[in-house]
């Protein structure tokens, strides 16, 4: 885990226009050094979880590192905005932001012009007038795009099929293109119904080794340098753990833990609520990998036993109450524990006082702001 994904980055600060116009402030630490960022955040995981060795923190870039874009839209089909909101409910335009990667900033041009093409009217939240809610933009790390169009309903889709075959001549690394109805007038990224438009319905997401696929409601880190690093070293604790022949990946997304710890004479379940995440990594499985659709923590506890290796990944809020005293009770002898909340994790691991950690690391998935993963190996 030495290479460019362990470097430390000596950049103070990224220069940001709207930070400094007041457009948009979400990069809560812009001011602060990144050595600080990084030191604060490590001090902030010690405080909270007691391993006796913690692994270099891992640091990508201060800027360009972000795969996905999620785009309010704002202005006129004329003019559109793909940014921000204000406290007004006007646009901001953020598509310069110096957090996308270049991909995502070039093809987010295209993407304004398409959607003046198409004549997209964008929705209006004071008025409840209009369309077009958001713009979500993924790049692969082949460079590859995925557009998701967020709308209120299905009334601009004839007039979108009728325009896509411009959009993918344009932006000629687009392969997936999709509508997402969200018809709810509420704070809601994005609906249930999803209508793909392109024959490519899957993003081949390839790193470390690793060959996932990312359908358009399934989940993947936003930093892909870090997310590499993250199921590198996974992978690392994994191969070390030669008495481990049964695994389970709860909260698999995609499954990309999952076909980390993957390895000769082991076989790996995968548990994901979402059926569409489960359906994408069910088509890159391997031999010994299985993935079902089910809540991760209901699947669990209705099996009859335990695996050798249990690796957890949920939200922010962490992996509560009752998976974690399964956890304490059963028999895995393993738990590799990845957060993006060091206090939520803190308080699973005060309910499994047999499961002690014994390495962990902080990976720096996303600069500029408090917010960082951590990874813990835990052993019986």
């Amino acid at each position: 885990m030495d290479g460019p994904a362990a470097r430390l980055t000596t950049a103070t600060r990224v220069d940001c226009h709207h930070y400094d116009a007041y457009r948009c402030r979400s990069c809560t630490l812009l001011e602060v050094p990144r050595a600080q960022q990084l030191s604060d955040k490590e001090a902030h995981a010690r405080s909270l979880v007691a391993s006796p060795v913690w692994l270099p923190t891992v640091a990508g870039p201060d800027a360009g590192f972000r795969n996905k874009a999620k785009m309010a839209v704002g202005g006129t089909a004329a003019a559109p905005t793909l940014g921000i909101l204000d406290r007004s409910r006007a646009g901001v335009d953020l598509r310069d932001c110096a957090l996308h990667s270049p991909g995502l900033t070039t093809a987010l041009e295209v993407v304004a012009t398409f959607v003046t093409r198409a004549d997209l009217t964008p929705y209006d939240v004071s008025t409840r007038r209009g369309e077009l809610k958001h713009v979500l933009l993924t790049q692969s790390p082949d460079g590859e795009l995925m557009l998701r169009l967020v709308v209120r309903s299905t009334a601009d889709e004839t007039r979108i099929r009728k325009h896509l075959p411009w959009l993918l001549e344009a932006l000629p690394p687009l392969r997936v293109v999709s509508l997402n109805v969200q018809p709810t007038h509420a704070a809601v990224l994005e609906g249930e119904r999803e209508i793909v438009l392109t024959p490519q319905a899957s993003l081949p997401m390839r790193l470390e080794g690793l060959e996932l696929a990312l359908r358009p409601q399934g989940f993947f880190q936003t930093n892909t340098l870090v997310a590499a690093a993250l199921y590198a070293q996974a992978r690392d604790w994994a191969a070390g753990l030669p008495d481990v022949r049964t695994a389970w990946d709860l909260y698999c997304g995609v499954g990309g833990f999952a076909l980390a710890v993957a390895g000769p004479g082991r076989t790996v379940t995968g548990v994901e609520v979402s059926a569409e995440a489960v359906a994408a990594a069910q088509a890159t499985a391997p031999d010994g990998v299985t993935f079902v659709a089910g809540d991760a923590t209901a699947w669990a506890l209705a099996q009859p036993g335990a695996p050798d290796l249990v690796v957890v990944n949920p939200p922010r809020r962490g992996i509560g109450e009752d998976l974690a005293r399964w956890l304490e009770a059963g028999e895995a002898s393993y738990v590799v524990y990845s957060s993006c909340n060091a206090q939520s994790l803190a308080r699973d691991l005060e309910l499994m006082p047999s499961l002690r950690p014994v390495e962990a690391r902080v990976l720096d998935m996303f600069p500029q702001t408090t917010h960082y993963e951590v990874l813990v190996l835990l052993t019986r």
